[in-house]
């Protein structure tokens, strides 16, 4: 059967009301044709998500309205694979305790001329290349507790459940093919990183459409060694003591008005980091 994700704004609603009624929502699903999988709740915003299978958006809608009358405000239909690399493993909390937030940071990442190289080298070569390339991305992924989302040709796409970690795997990045560099090898290969974050469900019918769409824009818009984060990024990174420089509002295709964007500069004092990125 389709899979769903819904999207309820609930201000004011504690962990534990919203564990009651996901409890109603297992008592009444078989009677809709309603599997329900999971759900994630972020009491700061008051947004919860439900994730389940049935044959109609609808009939979730209709489980949700028995079970207890909170009817979501946005239902979308989405894919295991995308909610697993996005999300992660899929887990039912049995009780408020257990109920993690669906909030993610999704990184982009970007090589700088790879047409060129392209150009330049034979294909045995330039695809040895990529390989070296996508092996200093996904080492990092892996040490910062990233997910691969999806492979761009030039550059990865990434998921994370903290944007501490994201930020701490973008300069992880970079250290990676600055020693590259260092070392030696040639051509120099550089990377553009762009980062966004958000929940997953918003007024579109992509899984984190707009977080990803931003966080793709913003990566165009970075200079080759930069990493450029929108502001929700910068204030909980900022939060958490990493160091940025404004890069003030740009305009960014697909965006109505100019956004607000942030350069990182680097890591926490705590954590023994210098500048990223010469001033």
């Amino acid at each position: 059967m389709p899979l769903f994700m819904d999207r309820h704004d609930l201000s004011g609603v504690t962990p534990e009301a919203i564990a009651a009624a996901h409890a109603r929502d297992l008592e009444v699903g078989g009677k809709h044709d309603v599997q329900w999988l999971s759900y994630w709740f972020d009491a700061d915003s008051g947004t919860a998500f439900c994730l389940g299978r049935g044959p109609k958006a609808e009939n979730l809608v209709a489980a949700h309205r028995e079970a207890h009358g909170l009817v979501p405000n946005e239902i979308i239909p989405v894919s295991e694979d995308a909610v697993l690399r996005f999300l992660g493993v899929v887990r039912n909390p049995v009780d408020h305790t257990q109920v993690t937030s669906s909030f993610r940071t999704i990184l982009f990442t970007d090589l700088e001329a790879s047409t060129a190289i392209a150009e330049e080298l034979e294909r045995s070569a330039f695809l040895s290349l990529l390989t070296e390339h996508d092996l200093i991305i996904r080492r990092s992924l892996v040490a910062s507790g990233g997910r691969e989302v999806k492979h761009t040709g030039d550059g990865i796409m990434a998921s994370f459940d903290e944007v501490a970690n994201a930020l701490q795997c973008a300069l992880a990045i970079h250290d990676g093919f600055s020693a590259r560099t260092a070392g030696g090898a040639k051509p120099e290969l550089r990377v553009r990183i762009g980062m966004a974050a958000g929940e997953p469900v918003d007024h579109n019918n992509d899984l984190f459409g707009p977080t990803v769409a931003l966080a793709s824009r913003i990566c165009d818009a970075a200079t080759p060694g930069d990493v450029l984060v929108s502001d929700v990024v910068h204030e909980l990174g900022g939060a958490s003591g990493f160091r940025f420089a404004s890069v003030d509002r740009l305009a960014l295709k697909g965006f109505a008005k100019p956004v607000p964007v942030f350069r990182l500069l680097g890591r926490p004092e705590k954590t023994g980091g210098g500048a990223l990125l010469a001033p």
